[in-house]
């Protein structure tokens, strides 16, 4: 009998043996190129997100690094970076270092208020501004210090090491409502935002800031060979980080090496266009699974995991740990690290109706908010397309929020929000349209959020699908 195994397994591993040096050295060559470079877009999801919205700036503006990109209205879908939020006013600063510390100057919270984040190009949060961040409301001096920094830090400055040489601030200036009045005043008290180099801190120059309003401005994830670019854009021109430098030689293999031009020939390209399609099936397939929910049995999840949230904060700084996969997840959805999560704002997720369906465009829906919802400022509920992750393109809005003029309430209260190509009889001012050829998905901000959403006191319910449209009739 044992003879007998033994044999079979010779037999078995004779096999494997055979086949494996069937393989030829160009299969070799290029099945390791599509695994590593799927790996590699997993990896660097979150600083080639980084890169696509820097690059967008720098292509669609006049803006520079170490200046600010704003936009002097709410978002409309023009602006196609990740989830942006329509019901605020949007700031932003593509810091850089290299030629040494650069200055956020956040204002006091007198007549305005500013929730912000300051990350890497990692999107590893370095500190929260504003009211819930660091400076608590009484403004504050942010100082981004680059890799290896060795001079002194002047008094009243809050000090940020950074590990690389770039980054942004994600700057929201708060909205009190939708009119013109307080729209003027959002945007003026953004423009007291400060930024310039530590050597300037004496007498800051005026901070030059570019309008992006209404300009077409896209970020959007391209799941192809130009992603490597993008790549090799950020390798260039960064320092490794000890804890990726298993990636060296695994970028290498794909042609991306360190102080070397990236030029892949067609064959390479075709390769890397199927990795990164696999990728991509890879991470929407965790994202389609759904999170953890907030609550159980209802489909709403935060938009980040705890183990994610966890290892940013702390700076990924656990050496047993390194969440590269649900990392990458995360910033196929959206952008910026928040350093304290459920403070200033918390966001909840859904991507399927009550009955686990995906949205469909073209169909109805309602979203029942509960009276008394637990926020400070505001809630809203934002209308993606479920594929680019960005706002829905040629749509007239995109959310309602309670901040939104005219926006009727129940009897009890709560407020019934309808997604759909074409709003229910009466409900035009609680409508937010989708296109009727694409899926979509919903995200729910609340903005300065209060106990009763972390006790479970309060608890959004599921989307529920009410009609069908079908050419232009709602059954």
């Amino acid at each position: 009998m044992g003879r007998a195994i033994l044999g079979a397994v010779a037999i078995m591993l004779s096999a494997l043996n055979a086949h494996a040096q069937s393989i030829s050295p160009d299969d070799l060559t290029a099945r390791n190129i599509q695994r590593r470079a799927v790996e590699a877009m997993i990896w660097s999801m979150p600083a080639v997100n980084t890169d696509l919205m820097l690059q967008a700036m720098l292509k669609s503006t006049k803006a520079k690094s170490n200046e600010i990109v704003y936009w002097s209205k709410p978002v409309n879908w023009k602006n196609q970076t990740l989830t942006p939020n329509p019901d605020s006013i949007y700031f932003m600063s593509f810091w850089n270092v290299k030629d040494g510390p650069i200055v956020v100057e956040i204002p006091p919270a007198d007549g305005g208020s500013i929730a912000g984040n300051i990350v890497t190009l990692w999107q590893m949060p370095l500190e929260d501004t504003g009211p819930e961040g660091a400076d608590k409301g009484q403004g504050g001096k942010y100082l981004i210090l680059p890799p290896g920094y060795k001079g002194e830090v002047p008094q009243g400055f809050i000090a940020l090491q950074s590990d690389v040489y770039s980054g942004f601030a994600l700057l929201r200036s708060n909205l009190a409502g939708h009119g013109d009045a307080d729209i003027a005043k959002s945007v003026a008290y953004g423009k007291r935002i400060k930024v310039y180099p530590l050597t300037n801190a004496q007498e800051p120059p005026p901070t030059n800031s570019t309008d992006a309003y209404d300009v077409m401005y896209d970020s959007t994830i391209a799941y192809d060979a130009s992603f490597y670019r993008s790549l090799d854009h950020v390798v260039q021109n960064e320092p490794w980080l000890d804890r990726d430098r298993a990636m060296i030689d695994q970028l290498a293999t794909i042609g991306i090496v360190k102080g070397k031009p990236f030029n892949p020939d067609q064959k390479t390209v075709a390769l890397l266009d199927q990795a990164a399609r696999e990728a991509h099936a890879f991470l929407a397939q965790i994202y389609d699974a759904g999170f953890p929910v907030l609550n159980p049995g209802i489909r709403w999840f935060p938009a980040a995991v705890p183990e994610m949230v966890k290892a940013a904060s702390g700076g990924y700084g656990d050496p047993n740990a390194y969440p590269i996969d649900m990392r990458g997840v995360t910033y196929t959805l959206g952008y910026t690290g928040i350093k304290r999560l459920g403070t200033a704002q918390f966001y909840l997720m859904a991507n399927k109706d009550r009955d686990g369906q995906p949205f469909e465009g073209s169909a109805i829906y309602r979203l029942t908010v509960p009276a008394n919802a637990p926020v400070r400022n505001y809630w809203s509920a934002t209308v993606y397309d479920r594929e680019t992750h960005a706002l829905v393109r040629n749509m007239p809005s995109a959310s309602r929020a309670s901040i939104s003029p005219g926006l009727p309430k129940n009897a009890d209260g709560s407020v019934d929000v309808y997604f759909g190509p074409k709003a229910p009889d009466g409900k035009e001012a609680n409508w937010v349209p989708t296109d009727p050829a694409r899926k979509f998905e919903l995200l729910f901000r609340l903005y300065g959020p209060e106990k009763p959403l972390f006790d479970h006191s309060w608890k959004l319910p599921d989307v529920e699908r009410v009609a069908t449209t079908i050419g232009g009739a709602t059954k």
